[in-house]
C-alpha cells in the first residue's frame, strides 16, 4: 500500500483546469491500486503563510533552542514536509500563471525546502528520496517540449531543479492548453488523458 499526495493550487473552483487533471490521475491510480491511501491538501483555497523573517530566524536556530513562538512559527512548515515525507506517489495541480508558478504553489515550495529537513546545509545533498512526483499542469498555450511556446515555460525546469534539489528526480509533467481554443484544449485533453493512463499502468 502506498500513501498519495494529492495537492491543487489553482485558486478556480469547478472551472479549474489543473484540478481536473488532478481528480483524473487520482481516479486512474486508485483504479489501479485500489488499497492506496490519499491524503489532500488545497493550496488555493487554503494558501500557506508566505516566509518571513520569524520563519528564517526560526529554522536557523538549532531545534533545542527554538522557542515556544519559534515552534508554532515552523508549525505548518512542520506539517507540510510530514506530509511530503510521508508520501510515496505525489500529484500537484499546478497552472501557469505568467509563464511560472501560481504564487500559492511557490509558498508551499518556500515551506518545504528547508535546511535540515529536505536538504543538507553543510553538503546541499537532498534528503527527500524514494518520491514519484507527477505534475498536472494547465497553460494557456502549449508550452510543452516541443510545443510552438516551450522556451516560454518556466514551470518544468524550475520545478525539475528545485525538486532535485531536495533529492526528487523522478519527475512526470503532464499538461493541457487552454488558451488556444476549443479544438486545442480537446485534443490537449484528450492526450493528457492518454498519458494519465499510461504513467498510472507503468507505475503498477
Amino acid at each position: 500500500m502506498a500513501n498519495i499526495l494529492h495537492i491543487d493550487s489553482s485558486p478556480r473552483g469547478e472551472r479549474s483546469h489543473s484540478r481536473k487533471l488532478t481528480a483524473d490521475f487520482i481516479s486512474e491510480w486508485l483504479g489501479k491500486h485500489p488499497g492506496d491511501q490519499v491524503t489532500y491538501r488545497d493550496l488555493g483555497i487554503h494558501p500557506v503563510p508566505l516566509v518571513d523573517e520569524p520563519w528564517i530566524a526560526a529554522i536557523y536556530t538549532p531545534e533545542d533552542k527554538r522557542t515556544p513562538e519559534m515552534q508554532t512559527i515552523l508549525r505548518v512548515s512542520d506539517e507540510l514536509i510530514a506530509e511530503l515525507l510521508k508520501s510515496d506517489v505525489i500529484a500537484f495541480g499546478v497552472p501557469m500563471y505568467n509563464f511560472g508558478l501560481p504564487a500559492g504553489f511557490k509558498a508551499y515550495i518556500d515551506q518545504i525546502v528547508r535546511v535540515g529537513r529536505t536538504f543538507d546545509g553543510q553538503t546541499f545533498q537532498g534528503l527527500v528520496k524514494g518520491k514519484k512526483v507527477y505534475v498536472l499542469m494547465s497553460a494557456g498555450q502549449q508550452y510543452s517540449p516541443g510545443g510552438p511556446m516551450a522556451s516560454f515555460n518556466q514551470v518544468e525546469p524550475y520545478l525539475k531543479t528545485i525538486f532535485g534539489f531536495i533529492g526528487i528526480t523522478d519527475i512526470h509533467f503532464v499538461a493541457v492548453a487552454t488558451g488556444g481554443g476549443d479544438e486545442i484544449l480537446e485534443q490537449t485533453r484528450v492526450q493528457a488523458n492518454e498519458e494519465i493512463k499510461k504513467l498510472t499502468a507503468e507505475a503498477a
